[in-house]
């Protein structure tokens, strides 16, 4: 088969760091071609500069064997390359056909009828199901993803990038997006799969380019090789897919709620008559399907939203309306569903958001002084231990971080100051096999140091794999609490679509 692009021994450098160190990248006409690697191994950029937004300081790019030189997304525009972004380019008030035709208007009269028509012959011709009339704001994570891939079949993209594009989709929106990516394939596109998802590789991709640390590793032909094996060329040693961890040894309760209720932002209850309990030295697991109560439950114990009736207890505080410090202080640490929202401060240093949460105390500061010495001790610690690369240690930006290495901050953060209750909102989200192996080392050694976690995750597999026991939400209401050891995934799938185990539930 030809090759539709072959980037050749590509070097980036930025400040501090080589992104890319003499990579090689051959894709076929008409595959899926994933592109595997660690947090910060340099994917993104790779093809941040196939797309036109970086300039590689050395190497060739050739499409389909003549040699080009990208240097705007408008000219990998027109070679026929599209790029889906991890965090999508959508104008919220915008409608789905005003965003596709957004910076391709053509002529002084704008004609959003007959470009609404393309768009519906588009998204039936590739089974996207998208209204060309509906606002963004009104549209689910994953149709606003159709959009974006609607946006460069628009401009006749024969090239597709997709840059870790299931990072914030439901299990179904996954499967319907690899029924997709194979439709386009079979309509003679060219896929690039950005991802360190095992498991959707096996499932989607043809072949494999494996990068670590900014270096080529190899290509594998995905049908003929292991998870194990891609996983060990991706992180430089065998991992260890399982957790493991010994039985719980379990204390007093930690967190104690009673009779919850907590409205959504629909002003309806989001979270209905709640009660659990968790103990020092386990692990409960909060499984359900997204949009289940989950977010607003963790809102509450947390302090960002207000309780409308019931109790929270922490270790015998009640904290049902306390502020957020004082919640921080009696022992809540949190690692948040959204880490560029709630986790941190994106303009600020890896230092300073490390100690956002207790620079106005000893021994962070002293009278209103910050101790410049220790925050900067401490800021190393949590970035060494937590494996977090960045261009230029901890004066950088969390914004400039991978989305992987800014999670990796933040579970950091959370699990060194040692809270009483730990609240992990899908702690691995974005993170790769390595650094995923690391951080249930570090929930289970927290278990086991004699302190609560209270774990969300939308992985089944991450529920089962670390809790202790299942707590099952539906509709914002508790529909069971089992132990971990004596159900099985099916069971949890139908209390998570709320069939009762049994009644009663405590």
């Amino acid at each position: 088969m030809s090759h539709v692009i072959e980037m050749l021994n590509i070097r980036k450098e930025f400040p501090g760091i080589v992104a890319n160190d003499d990579i090689t990248l051959q894709v076929e006409q008409g595959e899926i071609h994933a592109i595997l690697g660690e947090n910060g191994a340099g994917k993104s950029t790779l093809m941040s500069i196939l797309f036109g937004l970086y300039h590689a300081d050395r190497g060739q790019i050739l499409i389909r064997g003549k040699e080009v030189h990208i240097n705007s997304p408008n000219d990998a525009n027109d070679l026929g390359i599209g790029m889906v972004h991890q965090h999508f380019q959508l104008v919220h008030n915008f409608t789905v056909t005003e965003n596709i035709i957004l910076g391709k208007e053509g002529s002084f009269f704008l004609d959003r009828k007959s470009a609404s028509r393309k768009i519906k012959a588009l998204s039936e011709k590739y089974g996207l199901n998208i209204d060309p009339d509906m606002m963004i704001e009104n549209i689910t994570v994953g149709m606003q993803q159709r959009v974006e891939i609607l946006k460069m079949l628009y401009r006749d993209a024969e090239i597709l990038i997709f840059d870790e594009p299931t990072a914030v989709l439901t299990p179904q929106e996954i499967d319907d997006l690899m029924g997709i990516m194979r439709n386009l394939v079979a309509e003679g596109k060219s896929v690039i799969l950005i991802t360190h998802k095992l498991n959707e590789i096996k499932a989607v991709a043809d072949r494999c380019t494996i990068i670590r640390r900014g270096k080529f590793i190899g290509v594998v032909d995905v049908k003929t090789t292991s998870q194990a094996k891609m996983a060990s060329m991706m992180v430089g040693r065998p991992v260890n897919f399982k957790v493991d961890k010994k039985p719980a040894q379990v204390g007093r309760v930690i967190l104690d709620i009673h009779d919850l209720q907590v409205m959504n932002n629909k002003k309806m209850l989001g979270v209905k008559d709640f009660n659990l309990s968790v103990k020092a030295g386990e692990i409960v697991g909060i499984a359900g399907v997204d949009g289940n109560g989950q977010t607003e439950l963790i809102e509450a114990i947390t302090g960002l939203r207000p309780v409308e009736s019931g109790t929270i207890i922490l270790d015998g505080n009640d904290i049902t309306n306390s502020p957020i410090r004082k919640r921080n202080e009696v022992g809540v640490g949190h690692i948040p569903e959204d880490r560029q929202k709630h986790g941190l401060v994106m303009g600020a240093s890896l230092s300073d958001n490390v100690a956002i949460k207790e620079f106005y105390h000893a021994p962070f500061s002293k009278h209103g002084i910050l101790n410049a010495t220790y925050l900067e001790d401490y800021a190393e610690k949590v970035t060494t231990q937590f494996d977090v690369r960045s261009g230029e240690g901890i004066s950088s930006q969390a914004g400039k971080l991978s989305g992987g290495n800014q999670q990796k901050l933040i579970v950091g953060r959370e699990v060194v100051a040692d809270p009483e209750l730990l609240i992990a909102v899908q702690p691995t989200r974005g993170l790769d096999v390595g650094a995923i192996e690391y951080i249930h080392s570090q929930l289970v050694a927290h278990r086991d140091k004699g302190h609560a976690v209270l774990l969300v995750s939308f992985e089944l597999d991450e529920i089962f794999n670390l809790s202790d026991r299942i707590a099952v939400m539906n509709s914002g209401e508790l529909i069971d609490i089992v132990k971990t050891n004596e159900t099985d995934e099916q069971a949890v799938g139908l209390m998570m679509a709320g069939v009762k185990h049994k009644e009663g539930a405590q």
